[in-house]
């Protein structure tokens, strides 16, 4: 789908940080720049019928979307096949949430901006679920003071290894994306300051582990936690703003990727995802399509 220059605008709104002070480092900036995406992110409800096609999908405030993108959005989902829910061997209708992410990036014509639907994860997070790892006790990272002097703002997905008492084992920064646009050194240096502050403060954490289903006996369980540096900032609902997806690192413990989320940088704040866990709905179709 193409539109006017909605990448421009979230990059002159959303990348206001790590400002270049040389031309050697504009030019560098620039450069990032380039490759940056812009990223909205929305929510909705998808109900799956029995042979896993999307009988209705509901899109929370379509209203405040311009028409043709909310409609193009519907048109992408309702498109979806998913595997079918199955229960004592039937298969069964179901509804899930989902949090979709759409990226907008210049076309190289200068025709306008490409967007699709790049992501989407229908994990949700129930703290009073035994069957998976809840929270017990979880203190917030500070923010690093000088990312916070540039006013750097960025997302950090932790994975972490959980043992039987409910203490952090090991603990990997599994990605960090940033809302700023600035020289490759200084992305890097922001990147690396969000991972230490984030996997230092993790290794204090305690959880409960799960005392029901099928994983209750496991010697130790992977969970995925987002954390969030946006300066006590909240994106208003369908913003587009700026967005550098980082590298994606593997944790050394783990040897299996079952479960892996299609869209991990998507799970909500303030959840505990299990890694390991394959038990939601199943997406066929590829994203883009």
């Amino acid at each position: 789908m193409r539109y006017p220059h909605f990448l421009a605008l979230a990059l002159a709104l959303g990348g206001t940080g790590l400002v270049a002070t040389s031309d050697t480092a504009a030019q560098t900036a620039r450069a990032v720049r380039e490759t940056a995406e812009a990223s909205m992110t929305l929510t909705g409800k998808i109900d799956i019928g029995t042979d896993g096609h999307v009988t209705s999908f509901q899109l929370d405030h379509a209203d405040k979307l311009p028409a043709d993108l909310a409609a193009f959005v519907q048109r992408q989902v309702q498109a979806w096949q998913f595997r079918p829910a199955v229960e004592n061997g039937t298969a069964v209708a179901t509804q899930t949430p989902v949090t979709l992410r759409l990226l907008s990036q210049s076309s190289p014509d200068g025709a306008g901006d490409t967007v699709r639907v790049a992501g989407a994860s229908f994990s949700k997070y129930d703290p009073d679920d035994t069957s998976r790892v809840t929270s017990s006790e979880i203190r917030s990272p500070t923010y690093p003071k000088t990312l916070a002097a540039m006013r750097a703002k960025g997302e950090v997905l932790l994975l972490l290894k959980v043992g039987r008492d409910g203490t952090v084992d090991d603990v990997v920064a599994e990605q960090v994306n940033l809302r700023v646009v600035g020289k490759e050194s200084q992305m890097r240096q922001v990147r690396n300051e969000f991972a230490r502050a984030s996997v230092s403060t993790a290794r204090s954490w305690t959880f409960r582990p799960p005392t029901t289903g099928k994983l209750k006996d496991a010697e130790s369980w992977t969970v995925r936690i987002p954390v969030r540096y946006m300066m006590g900032e909240r994106t208003p609902y369908g913003t587009w703003e700026a967005y550098i997806p980082g590298p994606r690192e593997r944790a050394p413990w783990r040897t299996s990727q079952a479960g892996a989320e299609a869209a991990p940088d998507l799970l909500a704040a303030g959840g505990i995802y299990m890694a390991d866990l394959d038990d939601g709905p199943r997406l066929l179709t590829p994203l883009g399509s």
